[in-house]
């Protein structure tokens, strides 16, 4: 008998010092941004050769001739070999489609192209290189990057700055909406966070070299945040 009142009491003892727990009355979403922005220390530029001839071996012959002076020149500025990667090798018809005695197009000549993307991470002597590539016979230049060689130092800042912005906005609403903000149910990132490298069009060639100009980068990351909303 004693046993059982001693628990009884305590038992009251205890709900008479407990808190009082607040019950949870839904969920707030929120996403949130962060950016951060750098000084570029690497460009990524794209230019190749294209060449129309009567037949396809001459097309061929003559990209090949400006890859091959392209390829040359790259090495003799320095320009490593794992920086270096030819694509896009094609050879397409040149197609007649004036009407003719049968009615039918005819093949008048070919075209054939060829690309070589390259790095160039000394970027003081990126103008001088584009302007020997051009005059090496360069005729397509499908545009100029500039970026950063190491992102992920910047992309993690960038998380960091995304999470207190979500943070900060869900705790604007919640004070807003006279609610009680909870505890954190889930975190997620969303996209793919990654430079936004400043772009380049097609580059204005001179007596001098090429001019250029590289800005800031901007490296950008997104979360989304779920929290509780609790009332008491």
């Amino acid at each position: 008998m004693f046993k059982s009142t001693a628990l009884v009491a305590a038992v009251v003892a205890f709900v008479g010092i407990s808190p009082v727990w607040a019950e949870t009355t839904g969920q707030l979403t929120v996403s949130g941004e962060g950016s951060v922005f750098a000084v570029p220390d690497l460009a990524v530029v794209s230019v190749g050769a294209m060449a129309d001839a009567s037949t396809a071996q001459e097309a061929m012959d003559q990209t090949s001739d400006i890859t091959s002076a392209i390829l040359a020149r790259l090495a003799d500025a320095g320009i490593e070999g794992r920086d270096i990667q030819t694509s896009d090798l094609s050879l397409n018809p040149i197609w007649n489609h004036r009407a003719t005695t049968d009615d039918r197009p005819r093949i008048e000549g070919y075209q054939a192209s060829n690309r070589v993307t390259v790095r160039v991470r000394e970027l003081d002597a990126l103008g001088g290189v584009l302007d020997a590539l051009l005059r090496d016979g360069a005729n397509q230049l499908g545009g100029l990057q500039f970026t950063v060689s190491d992102p992920e130092p910047l992309l993690n800042e960038a998380r960091v700055r995304a999470v207190a912005d979500a943070r900060a906005r869900a705790e604007l609403l919640a004070d807003a909406a006279g609610v009680q903000l909870g505890g954190l149910i889930s975190l997620s990132e969303t996209g793919t966070p990654m430079p936004r490298p400043e772009m380049m069009g097609m580059a204005r060639a001179s007596d001098a070299a090429v001019p250029v100009a590289e800005g800031e980068t901007e490296l950008r990351a997104g979360v989304t945040l779920v929290y509780e909303i609790l009332s008491e």
